[in-house]
C-alpha cells in the first residue's frame, strides 16, 4: 500500500508541476493546439487552384485556340499571357509572374488534319511539384477529351455505340483511394498530429527533468522524490504525462479532423487501442531521452530540428522502400514511425484491428525497451536515500 501511495503522490506532484511550469505548459498545451490548427488552416485547401500559365501558340489556329479555352476553364490552370516566343514565356515564369508554359507548334493543326500524330509541350516550374500536377493533368484530360472529339468526327455514319468504342476500346476510370480529392492536407495532416505527440511531449519532459537537475546541483531536491524507489519515480511520471496526452490525444484525432472536414473514418476500438499504445511508447520514450538533460533548454536545442527527419523517416512523404537500410532501421527507434503509419491505417482506410496489428505489436515492443532503459537508467541517477 505505500508503494502504491508513493505513485499516487509522484502523479499528482509531477502533475501539478506540468500545469504550473510556464514553459512546460507551452509544450503540452499550447503548441499541441495551435499547430494542427495552424496547419490544417495553411493546407486547407488542399490542392492547388488556377495556377499562374503563359502559352506560346505558334499554330494560332481554331483547335489550338479551343484547346488552350478548355485547359482555362479547368479549376486549375489560369491562362495569364500569351507570349510571341519561348524567351519571353521563360523569362515571365523566372520572373514568378508564372508558374507553367504551354507551347503549340506550327504544324499542330495541320498534323492532326493530315492524319498524323501532333504534340503539345508543357513546361513547369520544379520548384513546387503541386504546380507541375495541376498543369500537366488539365493538359492530360483536355487532350485525352478532345481526341474523344476528334475521333467521333472521323466516323460518319457510325453508331454511338461504335464511335464510344472507337473511342475508348479499353475503357478506364480514375478513382484515388483513401484521398479522394488528392488532397496535400489529408495526406500530411494526420502524420503531424502524430508527430506532435511525441515531439512536444518529448520537449515537456526534458524540461521538466532539467530543471530538476539544475535544482539538485544547487542542493534543492523535490521532496516528493525522496525515498522513492526508481519503480515508483518512473510509474508516477508516466502517469502523469499519459493521462495529459490521452486527454490532448482526443482533441488531435477526433476534434481537429472533424473542425476541418479531414477523412476520420476510424473505428473507436482499433484508435483507441492504437493510442494507448503510441501515447504510452511516446512516454517512456521521453522519460529515457530526459536523463540526459542537464538543464531547462539543452532538450530544445538537442531535439526541435528532429521533426522534418521524423517527417520523412516514418514513410509518408517518402516510401520506405526507397531509403537506405540504416535509415529504415533507425526510424525504428521512434514511436513516431509507427504511430504514424498506424494512424494513417486507421484514420484514413478505416482498417480493422488485424491490418494495424504489426504497428501496434512494435510499439508495444518499444514500451518493454524504453521502460527497462528508463528503470535501468533511473536506477543509477536516484537511489533509496535519495
Amino acid at each position: 500500500m505505500k508503494g502504491l501511495h508513493n505513485i499516487i503522490e509522484i502523479f499528482v506532484r509531477e502533475l501539478h508541476r506540468t500545469l504550473f511550469d510556464e514553459g512546460v505548459l507551452v509544450f503540452f498545451l499550447i503548441v499541441p493546439i495551435i499547430y494542427p490548427v495552424l496547419y490544417s488552416f495553411l493546407y486547407g485547401n488542399e490542392v492547388v487552384r488556377e495556377v499562374p500559365t503563359v502559352v506560346v501558340d505558334n499554330c494560332n489556329s481554331q483547335l489550338s485556340r479551343e484547346f488552350l479555352r478548355k485547359v482555362d476553364a479547368t479549376h486549375d490552370v489560369k491562362i495569364v499571357g500569351h507570349c510571341a516566343d519561348m524567351r519571353e514565356a521563360v523569362e515571365l515564369i523566372h520572373r514568378r509572374k508564372a508558374y507553367g508554359l504551354i507551347y503549340i507548334p506550327r504544324e499542330f493543326e495541320k498534323r492532326i488534319i493530315d492524319f498524323q500524330q501532333s504534340t503539345i509541350e508543357v513546361y513547369s516550374d520544379m520548384s513546387g511539384i503541386l504546380y507541375y500536377k495541376a498543369v500537366y493533368s488539365s493538359c492530360t484530360d483536355v487532350s485525352l477529351a478532345m481526341n474523344k472529339e476528334i475521333k467521333a468526327q472521323r466516323m460518319p455514319g457510325a453508331t454511338e455505340q461504335q464511335i464510344s468504342t472507337f473511342q475508348y476500346p479499353i475503357e478506364y476510370k480514375y478513382t484515388p483511394l483513401f484521398n479522394t480529392q488528392s488532397g496535400f492536407a489529408t495526406f500530411m495532416i494526420p502524420g503531424i498530429l502524430m508527430l506532435v505527440v511525441q515531439q512536444t511531449m518529448l520537449l515537456g519532459v526534458g524540461m521538466l527533468a532539467g530543471d530538476e537537475r539544475e535544482n539538485r546541483r544547487k542542493g534543492i531536491y523535490f521532496d516528493y522524490l525522496v525515498n522513492k524507489y526508481p519503480i515508483e519515480i518512473i510509474t508516477g511520471k508516466s502517469l502523469a504525462y499519459f493521462m495529459f496526452y490521452m486527454l490532448m490525444s482526443v482533441y488531435l484525432c477526433c476534434i481537429v479532423p472533424q473542425l476541418f472536414g479531414l477523412i476520420h473514418i476510424w473505428k473507436w476500438k482499433e484508435l483507441l487501442i492504437l493510442m494507448i499504445s503510441y501515447v504510452a511508447a511516446c512516454t517512456f520514450f521521453c522519460i529515457t531521452l530526459s536523463f540526459a538533460a542537464h538543464d531547462r533548454e539543452v532538450f530544445i536545442i538537442l531535439f526541435i530540428f528532429m521533426s522534418v527527419p521524423l517527417i520523412f523517416m516514418s514513410g509518408i512523404s517518402w516510401p520506405t522502400c526507397a531509403m537506405p537500410k540504416f535509415w529504415r532501421c533507425f526510424a525504428w527507434l521512434f514511436p513516431s514511425t509507427f504511430g504514424v503509419k498506424g494512424f494513417l491505417k486507421v484514420n484514413n482506410m478505416g482498417v480493422s484491428m488485424p491490418e494495424v496489428f504489426r504497428d501496434i505489436w512494435s510499439l508495444w515492443l518499444q514500451i518493454a525497451g524504453y521502460f527497462t532503459l528508463a528503470y535501468i537508467v533511473c536506477k543509477r541517477t536516484y537511489s533509496k536515500k535519495y
